[in-house]
């Protein structure tokens, strides 16, 4: 029943390397949710590795899974990117970036080779990653008087909401992801109290 309020992501950032007929594959898994920390960890990792022949990724976000990419980075088109893509999929995750770099060895791998190095070493990063659900969140806006931050917090607690903003003054604001699952009670119960305006965020 719960399995429509929850998504699968990485638990953990993890590594793991694959090599064949000289060429190192280096896999890099990450638990991510713009594409904006997907534009920073390969920027790291290029950093990182300068001398590396190619910075092969794939991403997919939202728990609709309907943002994703996949870039094969000066690789034969498709094994690169699809392979990594496909491992995450096959994972049912979302939230996830997978980079995995390759030092070219000297001997031409040919596409088949390739695919298969880059789904393996993917497939041994995400291994590593481990695999964690969490709730399904629905962003909200809530705006109160510092009078009844107490009564806000305890339910926002109570609904194991997470705190993405706050700023606490004479008149508080907090922008709080609450679990799909419950938001509908909690956002009533929260606009019940006086002075409290709780508006739906994208």
């Amino acid at each position: 029943m719960d399995d429509q309020f929850k998504y699968r992501t990485v638990f953990k950032s993890a590594t793991a390397e694959f090599k064949d007929r000289g060429s190192k594959f280096i896999a890099y898994a990450y638990q991510i949710a713009t594409t904006q920390d997907a534009k920073e960890k390969l920027q790291e990792l290029k950093k990182l590795h300068p001398k590396a022949a190619h910075h092969c990724y794939a991403y997919r976000l939202g728990t609709d899974g309907l943002q994703f990419r996949a870039v094969d980075d000066g690789e034969p088109s498709g094994s690169a990117g699809k392979p990594i893509l496909g491992q995450i999929d096959s994972a049912g995750l979302t939230d996830t970036l997978v980079v995995v770099v390759r030092y070219f060895g000297g001997t031409l791998l040919g596409v088949p080779g390739l695919i298969n190095a880059y789904k393996t070493a993917t497939a041994d990063a995400l291994f590593e990653a481990k695999v964690t659900e969490k709730w399904i969140e629905d962003r909200y806006e809530v705006n109160f008087d510092y009078a009844s931050m107490g009564e806000v917090s305890y339910l926002l607690k109570q609904a194991e909401a997470t705190i993405y903003e706050q700023d606490m003054q004479l008149f508080c604001r907090m922008v709080a992801g609450i679990p799909r699952k419950h938001a509908d009670s909690y956002v009533q119960r929260l606009s019940e109290i006086r002075g409290v305006k709780v508006e739906k965020t994208a």
